[in-house]
């Protein structure tokens, strides 16, 4: 009976919907606080300079492992219990990295804190699963500006907390308000116990076949995997461009990142014009708006404050492209079957998390290599690349003909 309401609530509240958006963000802003805090956290943990970029892959390791194998759960266990039990596992992990003086204790401690991470992605789907198909668009589109908002914000404000207290108060605070979000969570949300027709050895062995069957799936997760490969670059760069070409402190790459936190508007606009049907021109509007940012970003040259500010232009057009997308993504794939949505959401997230990652790691190499003009111009074809798989949509070239 449980099963059977929670499957066909006709809408979602607006507290509901805050809820579930403001948990996403609080939960995935773990995985790239330590991004900002590489220089501290390895100085105290004995990591050298050069190693300590595996911190933010180690993280991003966990999580596309617990997108593959723990998002997929939501499917045969009870949402609302599985996301209280795997958050529990981040607080657990948030406070060992805290008080770690050592680099293995706290790697692994990072690993957990992606794996455990996850969660966001079962609350999104589980979003879907309490609005109905008119709304799902809108409903989507505002708990992706709580999980996106949770990723821009969360560089600034570990820059700012660490700049007045310490890294390792960072993750202490963040290991109080997942603790509070745990209980707030369990008593707000109502249950959803899917229907259980599968084992989990099944259910993970479906996964390859999800795949090779469903090619909106392919296309959706493809076209993010390239944006957020760009976004991934930009956001790894552009830190090192602006200490070096403007001169910018700690807190001015701080306030130039929460500049970017603009983009996320994105969002909810995207969904709820992806309710009306214009999912596909949208799609090839946010790709050709990243193409045109690294573009910008590509041309400009030096430190005036006017070059600056353009930079920040582009920095909030490049967010609102791979915001506006992701959604767009999200919607299509919540709308091939309400039975393994869990499964097509963590695979769908898996791979564009995988581009997140190759961009991160070719950012860095390009800037070191080709300072920002050679980083710039990798960035700009990444998007490109997309826009070319786009045009082989056939809806997509029939909607661009006019037909």
């Amino acid at each position: 009976m449980q099963n059977q309401q929670s499957e066909n609530v006709p809408s979602i509240s607006r507290w509901i919907t805050f809820l579930l958006a403001a948990g996403c963000g609080i939960i995935v802003a773990n995985l790239y606080y330590a991004q900002t805090l590489i220089g501290p956290i390895s100085a105290a943990t004995g990591l050298s300079s050069a190693a300590a970029g595996i911190i933010v892959t180690i993280t991003q390791i966990g999580y596309v492992l617990g997108l593959l194998f723990i998002v997929p759960l939501s499917d045969i266990l009870e949402n609302r219990r599985l996301a209280a039990v795997s958050l529990v596992v981040v607080v657990i992990a948030l406070a060992v990295a805290a008080f770690s003086g050592h680099a293995s204790l706290f790697l692994t401690a990072s690993f957990f804190i992606g794996l455990g991470s996850v969660v966001a992605q079962i609350l999104v789907p589980y979003a879907t699963y309490l609005s109905s198909e008119e709304q799902r668009g809108r409903v989507v589109g505002n708990v992706m500006s709580g999980l996106l908002l949770g990723i821009m914000l969360s560089r600034p404000l570990a820059s700012f907390i660490a700049s007045f207290w310490s890294w390792q108060g960072v993750f202490i605070l963040s290991a109080i308000l997942v603790l509070l979000l745990i209980v707030v969570l369990f008593r707000k949300l109502p249950e959803r116990v899917p229907a259980r027709t599968i084992s989990y050895g099944q259910l993970i062995a479906s996964l390859p076949a999800l795949l090779g069957q469903m090619p909106v799936l392919r296309r959706r997760a493809l076209y993010q995997a390239f944006l957020f490969g760009s976004f991934s670059l930009f956001w790894t760069a552009v830190p090192l461009h602006l200490r070096d070409e403007f001169g910018l402190s700690q807190q001015g790459i701080a306030w130039f990142a929460l500049a970017g936190v603009g983009g996320a508007a994105a969002a909810p606009i995207a969904g709820r014009l992806a309710d009306k049907g214009w999912t596909h021109r949208l799609t090839g509007l946010a790709i050709v708006i990243a193409v045109l940012s690294f573009l910008l970003a590509f041309v400009l040259r030096g430190h005036s404050t006017w070059v600056l500010l353009l930079l920040v232009l582009a920095a909030i057009t490049l967010d609102m492209a791979v915001s506006g997308n992701l959604v767009l993504g999200q919607r299509a794939i919540y709308s091939l079957g309400n039975e393994a949505r869990g499964r097509l959401n963590g695979l769908f997230m898996a791979i564009f998390f995988m581009g997140g990652a190759v961009g991160s790691f070719v950012g860095g190499w390009s800037y070191a290599h080709g300072g920002w003009h050679l980083t710039s111009l990798i960035g700009m074809i990444l998007p490109l690349i997309a826009l070319l798989y786009y045009f082989t949509d056939k809806r997509a070239a029939i909607q661009l003909a006019g037909k």
